[in-house]
């Protein structure tokens, strides 16, 4: 058997996550990372001085490097229509199209298509100006949903209280972004994020997990990227996972076939189950981070596979899920999101046990690691239950010393107590 090369785009924890998986498999020589971060190195990725929308410079590496196919983790690679440049110079890539990846480029452009195809979600209106956001806000009720038309990193999303706030809210993403508003619902349940692997009609469902986007315990603060996750989710039941499958994944995947996406890659579908049953928050066309770190360690089926089938159009594996539980904690920089420190001297975080830990917003090296801002690495337990790998994710970061960074305290908490409302 040959082994293969394979090329993965990003440098954060998810791209960091996706790269050790892959890495992992039997089937698999090198595994580089462009432009990846001075972490990989510690499970065998090469880090590749190319910048993600350099798609000039990854497509010759990909041809000199005899790369199999190449696997793009961030989502503005996706919207620029990397996909598109690769196909064209004749290699092979796992990622939607420019046009399917306007589902998370354009939030309005995704709701269209939920409401085009079916899938539930909340009652929404897009804003080409201010006067008419406020003019019309107060007709969702509040709390409401205020989101930028456009990508934001998972920043740009504002649960208005009310209507002072929605005003005043309303007023500064027009004063600060250009394009169109969405207003939304406030949809009310417990979140979870499922993610499907298509391959046009063909689908395979990944581990869900749970993400906490919120900067602070018990939900509080500003939304971030996210703060840590957990899989699996011991209380979503098999009822209302079959509903989602159902009324949510079935639609869209159908919807992605009827309007010709040809579709290959991820769709994270973000779900609110609300009491009348499983509706949409948004799509992404790629893997979520947090979440990839806590539910590829989860995949028994190899990644390689699903992946190498997909770009290949042939069968997808069937996915299997390993039992363990894995829980995961994002440690951040000071001041996230407003003013994140940077440049902060970092401890060691070494690998011990059933302890890991996945890289992202990090520089220097490892002999003298410095955080780069926002989001610098997540410590990561896998264990037989989720409450042991909550307790050895603690039991970790406590012994830390790294004052110029913080973390949530709550990670997995919603899995024993259920705690909900949530709003998104």
């Amino acid at each position: 058997m040959t082994l293969q090369n394979v090329l993965v785009i990003g440098n954060g924890g998810r791209e960091f996550a996706i790269a050790k998986k892959l890495k992992q498999s039997p089937k698999v020589d090198h595994v580089y990372c462009a432009p990846g971060n001075v972490g990989m190195p510690t499970v065998g990725v090469e880090p590749v001085a190319i910048e993600e929308l350099d798609f000039a410079g990854l497509i010759k590496f990909a041809q000199e490097h005899q790369v199999a196919w190449t696997f793009v983790g961030p989502e503005d690679a996706l919207v620029a229509g990397i996909v598109d440049e690769f196909q064209t110079a004749g290699l092979k890539i796992f990622g939607p199209n420019a046009r399917a990846a306007q589902l998370e480029g354009s939030k309005e452009y995704a709701l269209s298509f939920m409401n085009k195809y079916g899938v539930p979600t909340a009652k929404h209106l897009a804003f080409e100006n201010e006067a008419e956001a406020l003019t019309h806000v107060a007709d969702f009720g509040f709390p409401v949903v205020l989101k930028l038309d456009g990508l934001a990193g998972g920043k740009g999303v504002v649960i208005a209280s009310d209507q002072a706030d929605a005003e005043a809210t309303i007023k500064e993403m027009f004063a600060d972004h250009t394009g169109r508003l969405v207003i939304e619902e406030c949809l009310v349940g417990p979140e979870y994020s499922m993610f499907v692997l298509i391959e046009n009609g063909d689908y395979q469902i990944l581990p869900m997990a749970q993400d906490h986007k919120r900067a602070y315990d018990g939900d509080k603060g500003p939304n971030t990227g996210g703060m840590g996750a957990y899989s699996p989710l011991p209380q979503l039941s098999e009822f209302d996972r079959q509903r989602m499958v159902e009324e949510v994944v079935e639609p869209s995947v159908k919807g992605l076939v009827d309007g010709e996406y040809d579709y290959h890659g991820i769709l994270y579908i973000g779900l609110m189950l609300t009491e009348d049953g499983p509706k949409v928050i948004e799509y992404n066309v790629r893997l979520g981070d947090p979440e990839t770190q806590v539910i590829l360690p989860r995949l028994a089926t190899d990644l390689f596979d699903l992946v190498d089938a997909c770009v290949n159009d042939q069968p997808l594996p069937e996915v299997v899920e390993k039992e363990d539980a894995v829980l995961g904690v994002v440690v951040a920089s000071k001041g996230y999101l407003q003013k994140p420190v940077k440049n902060q001297a970092l401890g060691k975080f070494p690998v011990a046990g059933n302890i890991t830990v996945d890289y992202a917003n990090v520089a220097g090296s490892l002999a003298d690691l410095h955080g780069a801002g926002g989001r610098l690495l997540m410590v990561i337990a896998t264990a037989s239950d989720l409450k042991q790998a909550q307790q050895d994710v603690y039991a970790y970061l406590d012994q830390l010393e790294e004052p110029e960074c913080f973390w949530r305290q709550d990670i997995g908490e919603k899995a024993f107590n259920d705690v909900w409302p949530e709003i998104s």
